[in-house]
């Protein structure tokens, strides 16, 4: 006889490899997610499906501890804290609708579930979705490709799990050896920068002048649109304004950057675009990182700061006649805001983040993977800036 332990240790183990696999960082990666429900729906009890479900969430957001450290140039153990606390959201909506039952019934509960850490308010730590695989799986098909994975993951939790795993990893391997990466937007351009926690921090009119003088150098013939990573342009003020504007001069450029605007009660993470004869608030973050930057706890207790989270706000913007649907830093992450995007049907997606804190860590790869998945998915082009 097996000893109690063995079937859940092996599940976990099963789902801890899952997730360390399919949040690698390579979009081709992603559909080995696909195998998470099927492992939660052989769980024999809410405690090993609980096991199960943490296992899996640690292991693919298992950069956050590193990452942490080194945002807050701290030990490891305010990083390890978060990390728990983090899962714990996955691991209770998985663990309350894990049921006994077998069939259509669990099929249901696990389909709650995705749409649980899909939405607000669960799904604002809902990272390391199943669902964003669609984008490898079914390329190009759209709202179809999303309804066909939400319904073959609900189906793995079932006795038709040998059948849906055959059929989806048949559709991996298919787009596996087909592969292409998403267009770049037309006429735009993303450009990468190597600035640590340098960038947004130092406001200098030397700093804002080696921008311009990067951006001159980088840009390619026929870019009229330059993207800047996340913070690029640091606080947003008429100041910085005004020089950026005078150094685009007879330049036929606009650029298209993260700032940072602040007043009494906070900030928001933006996009702004500029070029030399105007300039405008584009976009306002909708999620930005909890805990670290959007901290909801300070205005009940009369404090101030913290990012504002506009959760379904401008989900498409205007920028040269095109429609475009931005995603700064954690919102590549998550479920809704994309989603949300989508539904506008824009023109292209642009992805940027400030990335410097996640060396060693695979998150700046998971970022652009889950990025590269939606805009395959939905058959959009996509520009991505990213600073390391």
């Amino acid at each position: 006889m097996r000893p109690d332990w063995l079937q859940p240790f092996t599940l976990a183990l099963a789902a801890a490899a899952t997730g360390y696999i399919s949040w690698s960082g390579h979009a081709l990666a992603l559909p080995a997610a696909i195998a998470f429900p099927a492992l939660w729906s052989l769980a024999h009890s809410r405690r090993a499906a609980s096991v199960v479900s943490a296992a899996y969430f640690l292991a693919a957001s298992r950069g956050l501890p590193q990452g942490v450290a080194a945002f807050y140039q701290s030990d490891i153990w305010p990083g390890l804290i978060l990390w728990l606390v983090a899962s714990s959201d996955f691991v209770f909506v998985h663990v309350a609708l894990w049921s006994r039952q077998s069939g259509g019934w669990k099929a249901l509960r696990y389909t709650i579930a995705m749409v649980l850490m899909a939405l607000p308010p669960f799904g604002i730590v809902g990272w390391a979705h199943p669902i964003t695989a669609a984008g490898v799986l079914f390329p190009g098909w759209g709202w179809a490709g999303l309804a066909a994975v939400t319904a073959g993951l609900a189906l793995m939790t079932t006795q038709y799990r040998p059948a849906v795993a055959i059929t989806l990893a048949g559709f991996w391997l298919w787009s596996a050896a087909f592969w292409t990466a998403p267009d770049i937007g037309r006429h735009w351009q993303g450009v990468d920068l190597q600035l640590g926690n340098r960038l947004g921090r130092d406001n200098s009119l030397a700093r804002h002048s080696d921008l311009v003088a990067t951006l001159r150098s980088e840009r390619r013939p026929g870019s009229t649109f330059m993207l800047l990573p996340e913070s690029a342009l640091g606080f947003w003020t008429p100041s910085v304004e005004r020089v950026w504007r005078q150094q685009l001069a007879e330049a036929d450029l606009s650029v298209i950057a993260g700032a940072a605007v602040v007043d009494r009660e906070g900030y928001d993470n933006v996009l702004v675009r500029v070029s030399a004869t105007d300039s405008e608030i584009l976009y306002r973050e909708r999620m930005p990182v909890p805990g670290s930057m959007w901290q909801p706890w300070l205005a009940p207790i009369g404090k101030s700061g913290g990012a504002r989270a506009d959760f379904f706000a401008n989900p498409v913007v205007s920028v040269g006649g095109q429609r475009v649907a931005p995603l700064i830093c954690y919102e590549q992450l998550i479920i809704w805001p994309v989603l949300q995007s989508m539904l506008h049907d824009p023109d292209l997606v642009v992805a940027v983040g400030n990335d410097w804190w996640t060396k060693g860590t695979a998150i700046i790869g998971i970022q652009r993977a889950s990025a590269e998945a939606w805009a395959r998915l939905f058959n959009k082009p996509l520009v991505m800036s990213f600073n390391t």
